[in-house]
């Protein structure tokens, strides 16, 4: 079966044909880090994951471009309410991101771009605009002319004559308001960078243009971020990429948002969930398969409860996977998933349906474990491993078991602060009626479990031997 994906400009369904055969290239919108990531935005990243693994799954080479938005109108406003560099935190932020991403198991990009590291090429986009009629210098500003671009619009379906184009201070002499700003002039106390229109720094839009060129070239496959980008960052990227001669993306895919109590989950909203703070009390696989689990184009509403649901789903699943282990000993992924889970994700990325096939699968291998069929029940634990390694949520994956011991380590431990001192009582009570057969026997059980104790003048320590 053909991939097939819900592409938002032609608002339908399409068979997926790389412009290549057997590459796809990538171009997801990724973080502009003005704070650290809350579940809403890593969504987006874990959407792009999935559909990345599968096509890799398919036999694609994957290129997987996501960008790094280190200046913007927001992070020069968190450094002034913060009074720190602006540069301190865009690098701050910008690893908070990568260990959320991490943290949730998504692969590492292929390439990831930070937006001030591509001025050159941002001043060749707009020097090429310029010169074709597209663009305007105007009081150090530089503005893209929506007019003079016949398809603007066509990604978000508005109407121009009653459009209102987000404005950011400064933007001054515009010929018409509906245009947008691909540079902005200098202000005191900002970065800016020099160039035949004075010195500025980058407009949102521009940055992406610039970088999905460089490094995708004048037309790649697919172009992906939150529908909340559908206006006006990707509307204003095509106007500006195509106006400059490119083909740009063949394909736009939107994921939709989290949401808490109906509204879109944002950092302005006071109402976002970090994810390092979520890993806290949610195993990271757990919080993968919460996210990942739902379309990517259906919202999720955030709720604790359905966090509860979904650690209760991975914990079943585990379940089976290691009482087939330990009945019928390790078992590797099947080297293909079945056709029903393959038409699924085909079916523009179907994952609700595709674990559907994950739990029945499941369900079936509990039922031969009962039967005693260790046979039916390996070669059933082989396919669900598969098709949830193909989800990057394969539990005995070498990622979610070492978080797994690590995990498992800090609750040993904290058994052990809570027991250990209560047994070193005793054996100093021991001691103090000189009951040494009692205090020895004590220690050599600690001891016999892997802990050293030492008696000092301030009483007894321990440790792990």
């Amino acid at each position: 079966m053909t991939l097939r994906l819900y592409d938002t400009a032609a608002r339908k369904i399409r068979d997926f044909v790389p412009l290549v055969p057997g590459c796809v290239s990538i171009y997801l919108c990724g973080a502009t880090v003005q704070a650290p990531p809350h579940i809403g935005h890593i969504r987006s990243g874990l959407n792009f994951d999935i559909l990345r693994r599968w096509l890799a799954h398919r036999g694609h080479r994957v290129t997987f471009i996501r960008n790094v938005t280190d200046i913007d109108d927001k992070i020069l406003t968190k450094a002034a309410e913060q009074d720190r560099p602006w540069w301190e935190i865009g690098y701050t932020n910008e690893r908070a991101f990568g260990d959320a991403y991490t943290a949730l198991g998504c692969l590492p990009p292929t390439y990831e771009p930070r937006a001030t590291g591509h001025v050159p090429e941002m001043v060749e986009m707009m020097r090429g605009l310029i010169d074709a009629g597209h663009a305007y210098a105007a009081e150090g500003n530089v503005y893209f002319a929506v007019r003079s671009f016949p398809g603007y619009l066509s990604l978000s379906g508005q109407d121009l004559d009653e459009l209102r184009q987000p404005e950011g201070e400064g933007e001054t002499g515009k010929r018409d308001p509906r245009d947008f700003a691909m540079w902005k002039a200098a202000r005191p106390g900002e970065p800016s960078w020099e160039t035949p229109w004075g010195r500025g720094r980058p407009g949102w839009h521009l940055e992406c243009s610039a970088m999905a060129h460089k490094y995708l070239g004048r037309a790649f496959d697919i172009h992906g971020g939150g529908v909340d980008l559908v206006f006006p960052h990707h509307e204003n990227e095509i106007a500006q990429s195509r106006a400059y001669g490119d083909d740009f993306a063949g394909y736009w895919l939107h994921n939709a948002w989290v949401t808490m109590s109906g509204e879109k989950m944002s950092k302005s909203l006071g109402n976002s969930v970090l994810v390092l703070e979520m890993v806290k009390r949610w195993r990271p696989l757990v919080l993968r398969y919460y996210l990942g689990t739902p379309h990517y184009r259906s919202t999720i509403e955030y709720a604790e409860e359905n966090l509860a649901e979904a650690d209760a789903a991975v914990t079943r699943i585990e379940g089976f996977l290691h009482r087939t282990a330990e009945q019928a000993g390790a078992v590797a992924p099947a080297e293909t998933v079945p056709g029903e889970f393959a038409a699924a994700m085909d079916d523009d990325l179907g994952v609700p349906q595709a674990l559907a096939l994950v739990h029945t699968t499941v369900r079936q291998g509990n039922t031969a474990l009962e039967e005693g069929d260790k046979e039916s029940a390996a070669s059933l634990a082989a396919q669900v491993r598969a098709m949830l390694g193909v989800l990057g949520m394969d539990p005995l994956d070498e990622q979610w078991t070492a978080a797994g011991a690590d995990r498992r380590g800090e609750q040993m431990r904290a058994a052990l602060e809570a027991v250990v001192p209560a047994l070193l009582e005793q054996r100093q009570a021991a001691r103090q009626r000189k009951d040494y057969g009692t205090a020895d026997a004590i220690r050599d059980r600690l001891q016999a479990a892997g802990l050293t104790v030492e008696d000092t003048p301030h009483g007894p320590r321990w440790e792990l031997s």
